[in-house]
């Protein structure tokens, strides 16, 4: 995986882009403890309800919670791996689900304490960070929001900023939650066949851009 930062600082030092850039361009961020009994996003915190689940076509696991939650991150995580930087590298910080530690910089990191939340190469793309995506790779993740029907915001969107970071806008008892994992969970079986992990519409024709540019996003 190469930002654009690693890239354009090797490109000035004359040589080959080997790696990622941990942190490159992150602002301060204000940091505090998160003392509810729920994260930001409505889900309560309880340790007894995270299971650790393994992102497939990956050798690497992560903690979230168990259900429906755990599928659409999963699918998140999922598409990543596959489509933009692999997960299981040791590259960029990996991937990080559930957390015990209460410092949060921002309230939207609270929600990895219920494991509704995934930082995907957090170290490459911190929190307040000024490295952004490459723009075909912001495409897929409008797409892979697209796939998850306004359950799911992603860090690009909100501020401070944090490009790595997705968590759940659903509640636990919204309806919407159990009909979209329904749809990603690959061990679930579509007529003959389970639905495959590899398997994911073209982010890249006119109607999927189409529909993904007309997602709302947090304002």
């Amino acid at each position: 995986m190469v930002t654009r930062r690693s890239l354009l600082g090797a490109a000035s030092a004359g040589v080959g882009v080997l790696a990622l850039t941990p942190g490159a361009g992150a602002h301060a961020a204000v940091t505090g403890e998160w003392t509810r009994g729920v994260s930001a996003n409505g889900w309560p915190i309880d340790p007894k309800a995270i299971t650790d689940h393994r992102v497939e076509g990956s050798s690497t696991s992560v903690a979230l919670r168990a259900g429906p939650a755990a599928v659409v991150l999963l699918h998140v995580a999922r598409r990543w791996h596959y489509e933009i930087a692999p997960l299981d590298t040791g590259e960029g910080g990996g991937i990080t689900g559930h957390v015990t530690s209460r410092v949060v910089g921002a309230d939207f990191e609270s929600n990895h304490l219920s494991g509704t939340a995934v930082a995907l190469h957090p170290t490459a793309y911190p929190l307040g960070g000024s490295e952004g995506l490459w723009p075909h790779h912001e495409v897929i993740v409008r797409d892979i929001l697209l796939d998850c029907d306004g359950t799911v915001v992603w860090g690009g969107d909100l501020r401070p900023s944090k490009f790595s970071h997705f968590h759940l806008v659903a509640r636990p008892d919204d309806r919407a939650l159990s009909r979209v994992a329904a749809a990603l969970d690959t061990g679930v079986r579509v007529g003959s066949r389970s639905q495959s992990a590899g398997t994911v519409a073209d982010p890249a024709t006119p109607a999927r851009r189409e529909r993904a540019r007309r997602l709302s996003r947090p304002r």
